[in-house]
């Protein structure tokens, strides 16, 4: 019985992690592919360098998760990516907090990226 109410509680609360937070945009991978070459957004990976060395979209500078996100541009959409979402969600919440407007996180990430 203890069993089960520990996986729910676990289940639930990577539901609660993974939800969309309000005023971030969520996109595919997709989606990504057409707005690469886009000067008017800023794209961050939020993965360790060797994960961004091993394999990386070159438009995306490597900032890893716990970087000084302050001093990107507040004029310019952030796009932010990481191995499977989940990081690069962390890094959303955090730009959203510093007072950054337009957030946008890659849904699946590296994992889902097909380029």
């Amino acid at each position: 019985m203890e069993t089960w109410i520990i996986i729910i509680v676990a289940v639930l609360f990577i539901v609660w992690r993974m939800k969309p937070i309000k005023g971030i945009k969520t996109i595919s991978t997709d989606t990504l592919k057409g707005m690469l070459n886009d000067k008017d957004k800023v794209f961050i990976d939020v993965r360790t360098p060797g994960e961004h060395k091993a394999k990386n979209i070159h438009q995306f500078k490597n900032l890893p998760l716990g970087s000084d996100l302050s001093k990107l541009p507040k004029d310019k959409e952030i796009v932010v990516i990481c191995q499977s979402g989940v990081r690069s969600s962390q890094a959303c919440k955090q730009l959203k907090k510093l007072g950054y407007e337009s957030v946008t996180n890659v849904r699946g990430g590296m994992s889902a990226w097909k380029g």
